[in-house]
């Protein structure tokens, strides 16, 4: 099996499936981290001649944004596999059927299950949970996806956007005044493809009055740690875990305490 891999998230589940030797291409979001393979596409773009020219057995996509690279390689005569998953769910469902076509399908299980049970032995169940808005993108501001509700869920708080959690992008923009309505007690921001400006958000007209700007509990979560839909997310919700926790220790000790820090994760 020839695999390229348009998306980090596919990836990194083909190297957790110990199947990188099958990969022959990848996107140039794929991780650092990994082996080093040629690059072929961005997110949202693909170079269709250098893709073809990998003569792949298979081209596996991600999310509608790659809805028109998914329709050109098949146009092409390739077996493409779009997922499309928006949930931690789905998240474990893509890992089994990756690891089917690659021929793997008992690692697949394995891997699946293994990620389920890991996300479950992080539940933290605060007697108070924190109200949380995550912030996707800047301009205009975008909540998050539905498995960053189910993380956030997952790590104690709650997140204020829920119910626009499983939309597209463009369906989960928000308004400034909405943001300062819900009044968050923490603020997670990671954006996609750009680095989280801090300073700008405690800086936004009339964000004031919310109390994660009052009480400085504002955090930029790496993106590669919580928006690619695969088993990194693990590690984003270690880090929201710890976030709420310390939120949680401080709300205990009073008001007496320090305020909390403006920071990176």
């Amino acid at each position: 099996m020839r695999i390229v891999c348009l998306s980090a998230e596919a990836a990194d589940i083909c190297y957790r499936l110990a199947v990188w030797d099958q990969v022959i291409a990848v996107s140039a979001f794929c991780s650092k981290r990994l082996p080093e393979r040629p690059i072929v596409s961005g997110f949202s773009t693909a170079n269709l001649p250098k893709i073809l020219k990998t003569s792949p057995d298979l081209v596996i996509t991600f999310s509608d944004v790659q809805a028109g690279i998914a329709e050109k390689l098949i146009r092409a005569g390739c077996q493409v596999l779009a997922l499309n998953h928006r949930s931690l769910q789905g998240i474990a469902d893509a890992i089994e059927m990756i690891a089917r076509l690659a021929g793997v399908p008992d690692r697949g299980k394995r891997l699946a299950r293994s990620f389920l049970d890991e996300l479950e032995g992080l539940r933290y169940e605060p007697p108070v949970r924190p109200r949380v808005y995550f912030e996707e993108w800047d301009e205009p501001l975008v909540s998050g996806i539905e498995w960053t509700s189910e993380i956030i869920q997952i790590a104690g708080g709650e997140n204020v956007f829920a119910a626009a959690g499983n939309n597209r992008a463009s369906e989960r923009i928000v308004s400034s005044a909405e943001v300062i309505f819900k009044d968050p007690e923490i603020i997670l921001a990671s954006w996609c493809g750009k680095t989280v400006n801090l300073p700008s958000i405690l800086a936004r007209d009339g964000w004031l009055p919310i109390r994660a700007i009052q009480d400085q509990h504002v955090y930029a979560i790496d993106s590669n740690n919580i928006l690619q839909a695969g088993p990194s997310v693990v590690d984003g919700l270690r880090q929201i875990r710890k976030i709420v926790q310390d939120w949680c220790a401080q709300k205990e000790k009073g008001p007496a305490v320090s305020n909390g820090s403006i920071q990176s994760i």
